[in-house]
């Protein structure tokens, strides 16, 4: 990560490189997650690709970059929190924009609340309604 200082350093400006390694590039539900991330930290975020600058807090703007798999970004936060904004949004792409991997369901544990649910249909699984809660508690 490179660090650009000034004097203020509410001013800071930090910037990382990211690389798109997801199949099928930043595309709507992974530019969400970014815009959301961003949307926390007081700091001004932008997007950095080819010839384009765009901010990293609007979806909108993230989509315009059409960022396909293998694609290089720059991302440079300026403000009080900028580093740390960096770290979170970094995090996101090496994860490939899993954004809570303990509540993400697995096929077989998907399966098993498939059976469960299918044996009576006015039965509500309630773990499963428990993970879709704590999701959107944590979005």
């Amino acid at each position: 990560m490179t660090t650009g200082r000034t004097e203020n350093p509410i001013d800071e400006t930090h910037s990382c490189e990211v690389i798109v390694t997801n199949e099928q590039g930043l595309h709507a539900r992974p530019a969400d997650l970014v815009a959301r991330e961003a949307q926390r930290w007081e700091s001004r975020i932008e997007f950095i690709g080819k010839s384009q600058r765009v901010d990293g807090k609007s979806i909108l703007d993230l989509l315009t970059l059409a960022a396909e798999e293998g694609t290089h970004l720059v991302v440079e936060a300026t403000g009080p929190d900028a580093r740390e904004a960096l770290d979170a949004i970094g995090n996101l792409f090496n994860k490939k924009f899993a954004s809570n991997e303990s509540s993400t369901i697995t096929n077989t544990e998907k399966t098993q609340q498939e059976r469960h649910v299918s044996g009576s249909s006015a039965r509500i699984n309630t773990a499963t309604c428990e993970s879709v809660a704590e999701r959107n508690t944590n979005s």
